[in-house]
């Protein structure tokens, strides 16, 4: 995908920023990039770990990698050296491509682990006429190792293949409409996969790339006013901080045209919000490292479009329909297809050409994770209705059972987010001697804004059921996340429970 962007558009610019580069000169940066990798041992089928924020030679590196059929392993870098160096144990990196900023943990790593060679990612380049030729893959050889955070048990390694990620890239540009007049925003981690996909499918259309190292709303802001941004991708809780940023509204992000959100379920409020503050097309994603990311959109059709407001915005808000080359069922206990009434409950199943072959060294847990007939389990409960699309519900391991009653997180998490004060919320279980389970809620408030448990709780009791309303509501300054941002429930069950 390089070699052709240099190819057809070699003075066009592929980065902006403070040191913009062309198409041309990306492609020389990469080509050193591979030279001095090269030069340094790595070869086909080797790994070279990255300890980056976002830039661009973090960019170059995902093409470097590539040239020489290595396989690229992103860390992320908000985990510990300790649990970094878990993956190193596992992944067995002879190369670890790291940010200065990172210096102390890249030592400690290789000081562990001699047999790994730690590389600055602001390396001088030089010449690179004596850059190896391009290694031959195949569509089924491993391009990209991502390892799980391993908050539930020992971290999983997701392999990515080449058809995986090539697959991908041409589906996004389909299904997006991905051209060379977009410039996309990189700002969710690009150690994460809500960001990494648009590295190759931006390059395929020659559009450009800009970067903001780590998030925070009002840069996010100013970035999207700088560069004239026209799409990007953030998670919920990254989308949900910028809207309510002071000043939002009054931006000049006219040059968006579209905004995704994608890594969790986001309330409709939000994306009303979204759709107000910013005045472009809003698409709910859903996918998985697993799945390379994108197993649907929520982009209208032609006739929902003709749709009124509130049920376009209805529409946005849902899970979505499945993208170009995936198979999607929704299926009970027994494997059955439950009925597409929007209301039946089942877990999400999927299979097709962006679904990984499995787990790094790890034959077990691959196959728990494929069904006989080869589809994946997402773990994810939703609804389908009769025109394909579906409805997250819950995680399957974050369902609350109260009571003999089955409680879907989110369904309380969109109530609550409706209410004025409230910024954040995660809705999770807390044990009870008579229920078993009871529904509780953690709260981060709006900057100078007040509320009560007792508020809060009946503003919920007042459209939902009973069994459904939190018993408990406590308020917190941040929320647990994991190191891609996602809320993580997990850590509030387990301080529930102490």
């Amino acid at each position: 995908m390089l070699d052709r962007a240099e190819l057809l558009w070699p003075e066009r610019t592929a980065v902006v920023g403070d040191t913009p580069l062309t198409y041309g000169e990306l492609a020389g940066i990469v080509r050193w990039l591979a030279c001095d990798l090269h030069a340094r041992g790595l070869r086909q089928g080797d790994r070279v770990a990255a300890l980056c924020e976002n830039h661009p030679r973090f960019l170059a590196l995902h093409f470097a990698a590539a040239r020489l059929g290595a396989i690229l392993v992103p860390f992320n870098t908000r985990l510990t050296t300790a649990e970094h160096r878990t993956v190193v144990e596992r992944a067995q990196p002879t190369i670890l491509f790291a940010d200065r900023t990172f210096a102390p943990a890249a030592a400690e790593l290789a000081s562990t682990h001699p047999e790994l060679e730690v590389v600055w990612s602001d390396g001088a380049p030089g010449a690179s006429d004596d850059a190896p030729r391009a290694a031959l893959v195949l569509a089924t050889d491993p391009a990209q190792l991502y390892f799980t955070s391993g908050t539930t048990g020992r971290p999983k390694g997701v392999v990515l293949t080449h058809g995986n990620v090539l697959t991908h890239a041409l589906m996004a540009v389909a299904e997006l409409r991905l051209d060379e007049s977009d410039t996309w925003a990189h700002i969710a981690p690009m150690f994460h996969l809500a960001d990494a996909w648009a590295t190759f499918a931006i390059t395929a259309v020659g559009g450009q790339h800009a970067f903001l190292p780590r998030f925070d709303a009002r840069a996010t802001l100013d970035l999207f006013e700088e560069h004239r941004v026209t799409v990007t991708n953030l998670v919920p809780t990254m989308l949900n901080r910028v809207v309510h940023e002071p000043g939002a509204a009054e931006r000049d992000t006219s040059s968006l045209r579209l905004l995704m959100s994608g890594g969790a379920p986001i309330a409709p409020e939000t994306v009303r919000r979204v759709v107000e503050t910013f005045d472009c097309e809003y698409v709910q994603t859903y996918g998985m490292t697993e799945t390379s990311p994108y197993l649907t959109f929520s982009l209208l059709s032609g006739s929902q479009r003709r749709m009124p407001p509130a049920e376009q915005l209805a529409a946005r808000a849902r899970t979505g329909r499945p993208v170009l080359g995936v198979e999607l069922r929704v299926v009970d206990g027994q494997s059955r297809p439950i009925p597409a009434d929007d209301t039946s409950v089942g877990e999400i199943q999927v299979r097709g050409p962006t679904v990984t072959p499995g787990y790094w060294q790890d034959e077990e847990a691959t196959a728990a994770a494929f069904t006989e007939d080869g589809f994946l389990h997402t773990g994810d409960l939703a609804t389908i209705d009769a025109t394909g699309s579906v409805r997250i519900v819950d995680r399957a391991k974050d369902v609350i059972l109260s009571g003999g009653e089955n409680v879907y997180s989110t369904e309380v998490e969109y109530r609550l987010q409706e209410h004025p004060a409230v910024l954040e919320v995660a809705v999770y279980a807390e044990p009870d001697a008579d229920l078993g389970e009871r529904v509780a809620a953690a709260v981060v408030l709006r900057p100078g804004v007040e509320s009560t448990a007792a508020e809060l709780i009946a503003f919920c009791r007042a459209e939902l059921a009973g069994f459904k309303t939190p018993k408990s509501v406590r308020f917190l300054e941040a929320l647990p996340r994991t190191g891609s941002g996602k809320i993580q429930k997990r850590a509030l069950r387990e301080t529930a429970s102490d």
